[in-house]
């Protein structure tokens, strides 16, 4: 028993470590998909939203820091009965999102690593087994130093978490898994190659046949059947090849533009997926440093989901002297982590990227 509740101990530290770590290098990321969860469509606590970053802080850190505590030994009590809580917590997320099909990806390793929501709940199933090992082996989890170095490094681990966390707030992930990285080429993230894996569906039909309804399972065709047509139901059992941008667009009130821009050698999008909720001091800095854009050659835009109304009154308030195009509010959150942030592109390669804190950053 010993030697189990070791591995479990190792691994299951190891791995909370992991995932914590990816989700506190982009807490904002993390909150986007609380709000999912907390949405009218899955658990219905729309009053969380506002809260969605906070919560989301406050559980990538405390993931870290339970991690690091149960690999030195620190309060092994404590941290087990944490750990249980949260894996139970966990569980119930993946398992609800995964039954009712309400959100595609749990977000639990980030951008980095996409699980499908049973995926996700059959990872969260081998963590709780493992917690489960630990908790009924709690006494073999003894501290690896002393009391002091040991209180030391749970403390430092608590600070560090807690500042690197504010600090990818304040600036942007140190690490970027999105397919807008520094380096990425939009227009080939959204192809889709010829000889692309075609997705695979199944088609449920109903027909009333003689008074009765009977389904006919195919892979598309249209069943021949001797009966009155009721309806149909379509499943994905494979989606085959999906691109890594999707939803990707600019588009104005008379056409779309994607194509267009992509194609400019000197091109700044800034991006606000709400004009209205944008941060006042960056929206401040915008004019100057627009201005300074434009006098050297850039073609300066912007893209949010906001209505013309919206986007009218925050030119009119920043004196902004660029065009905002309509874009994917969730497309936006995922292009630059910042409201509002700065993406520079060369023929649809990202060659910049800022919050709106380093702008000054920005080489133009």
């Amino acid at each position: 028993m010993k030697y189990i509740v070791q591995l479990s101990r190792i691994f299951t530290g190891i791995l909370f470590i992991i995932s914590g770590f990816i989700k506190l290098n982009d807490p904002l990321g993390f909150s986007y998909k609380l709000e999912e969860y907390f949405g009218a469509d899955v658990l219905n606590l729309e009053f969380l939203i506002p809260y969605a970053l906070g919560i989301s802080v406050i559980v990538v850190v405390f993931e870290v820091v339970l991690g690091v505590f149960l690999l030195i030994g620190y309060k092994p009590k404590f941290t087990v009965w944490s750990l249980l809580l949260m894996i139970v917590f966990f569980s119930f997320l993946t398992f609800y999102s995964a039954y009712f099909d309400k959100v595609k990806d749990c977000g639990c390793f980030g951008d980095a690593l996409k699980l499908t929501p049973w995926e996700s709940f059959t990872k969260d199933i081998v963590l709780l087994v493992l917690i489960l090992i630990l908790f009924a082996g709690v006494k073999h989890i003894k501290p690896i130093f002393s009391k002091l170095p040991t209180t030391v490094i749970a403390l430092v681990a608590f600070i560090s978490s807690l500042w690197f966390g504010y600090h990818v707030l304040m600036h942007l992930p140190s690490i970027d898994f999105r397919a807008y990285a520094i380096g990425k080429n939009l227009p080939e993230e959204m192809a889709v190659p010829e000889d692309a894996q075609k997705p695979i569906l199944e088609y449920t039909w109903t027909f009333n046949v003689n008074g009765e309804e009977e389904e006919f399972v195919t892979n598309g065709s249209y069943p021949s059947v001797d009966g009155d047509y009721v309806g149909v139901e379509t499943k994905t059992i494979d989606e085959g090849y999906v691109p890594a941008i999707q939803d990707f667009s600019i588009e104005s009130d008379e056409e779309d533009l994607t194509t267009y821009f992509m194609e400019k050698e000197k091109l700044i999008m800034i991006t606000m997926y709400n004009v209205m909720k944008g941060e006042a001091e960056g929206m401040r800095k915008l004019k100057s440093f627009s201005d300074e854009a434009i006098k050297n050659g850039y073609t300066v835009i912007g893209l949010s989901s906001s209505g013309p109304e919206d986007k009218a009154q925050i030119k009119s308030d920043y004196n902004l002297n660029f065009d905002i195009y309509l874009c994917d509010e969730k497309v936006v959150k995922t292009i630059v982590r910042a409201n509002p942030g700065v993406i520079v592109l060369n023929k649809g390669t990202v060659t910049q990227k800022a919050h709106w804190n380093d702008l000054e950053d920005i080489t133009l």
